[in-house]
């Protein structure tokens, strides 16, 4: 007989998905005979499968030593050493990290390395997840930034952790802030509105003023900081979140962002590239702010995260002879 205790990373998920991450060799028609047979108990009573587990529940799989050998084969998982992540902010359930530009926040392809992987290693360097931890519940990047945008990044440590993140982004109680630097003088705080359409192939989208076919509505909100030398330094929020939202939209409006390849101005980018060696977008999600009601969080209800802003962009900053710098430092206020 083989007892789990519902942890953390366990919790939140139904019963016939945990006994197939367990017996992951196990057909699906095995799993459900063994629930009929009362072989799969919760909490030493009869279940359907169905049931959402919760913390310290108890699964039981009343098998031989033999049969559990049989269907529990978890395949290894080998620590490949990796960068560790710039951490701002971690508690048992939730991290929040600084991605560096030119990082992925999760990889598209097997060979990629990103944010999340760099978290995953991390997590068990650290001994704060195991290998059977692993099986069970991977823990994963709740937001995304484009490779070249830099800035916070939050993920779940545990599943209520995740599911907690994920839902506040979905309705969008989480306020997020970007700083960027612009082409142009922008003198007040503006909110501008559009819509978005994405081309899938070129992996870039147009904004207009006006509806059309089925473009996305998009809202963008942002607030001059300081302006020089032609340049200004914005305070932008995501009131809606569409992919390259804020470098199109403000691409749209005549002001585009300094070295993004995409939107940007030419000219320019190859003034900044030669001169001060930019790479990258000058765009950095630089604040969060939690919601003020937050359930099972409130320890987070109303609370700020910052992430300073990289070293290059401030370089730039300093060429252009601005003041502000935007958040001084990472961390909780």
């Amino acid at each position: 007989m083989k007892l789990i205790i519902a942890g953390p990373g366990e919790s939140g998920q139904r019963l016939d998905k945990l006994a197939a991450k367990y017996l992951n060799k196990a057909p699906k028609s095995f799993l459900y005979k063994m629930l009929r047979k009362k072989n799969i108990t919760l909490n030493g009573k009869k279940a359907s499968g169905s049931e959402i587990v919760a913390l310290g529940d108890e699964i039981r799989f009343w098998f031989s030593d033999e049969t559990l050998e049989k269907f529990h084969q978890p395949d290894p998982i080998p620590l490949k050493k990796l960068p560790l992540p710039q951490i701002v902010y971690e508690d048992a359930d939730i991290l929040l990290m600084n991605k560096p530009a030119g990082l992925l926040s999760q990889k598209a392809r097997d060979t990629d390395i990103s944010i999340n992987e760099q978290m995953i290693y991390y997590l068990r360097s650290s001994g704060q997840i195991t290998d059977r931890q692993l099986e069970q519940f991977h823990p994963s990047v709740c937001n995304r930034l484009d490779r070249n945008t830099s800035g916070l990044i939050t993920a779940g440590k545990t599943l209520a952790g995740e599911q907690f993140l994920s839902e506040a982004f979905r309705v969008r109680s989480i306020h997020k802030y970007y700083y960027c630097l612009v082409k142009g003088v922008i003198k007040e705080k503006k909110r501008i509105s559009g819509y978005l359409v994405k081309d899938e192939a070129s992996n870039t989208v147009t904004v207009s003023r006006q509806a059309a076919g089925h473009a996305s509505y998009i809202e963008t909100e942002y607030q001059p900081l300081e302006s020089r030398k032609g340049m200004t330094l914005l305070k932008t929020r995501l009131i809606t979140g569409r992919t390259h939202q804020i470098r199109a939209h403000l691409a749209m409006e005549g002001f585009p962002i300094a070295g993004d390849g995409k939107y940007g101005d030419p000219d320019l980018n190859r003034q900044l590239h030669s001169r001060l060696g930019l790479r990258y977008q000058l765009l950095h999600a630089g604040m969060l702010v939690m919601p003020q009601e937050c359930g099972d969080f409130t320890r987070l209800s109303g609370k700020t995260f910052t992430a300073p802003l990289p070293p290059v962009f401030r370089k730039v900053l300093r060429e252009y002879g601005f003041e502000e710098m935007g958040p001084a430092e990472g961390g909780m206020s």
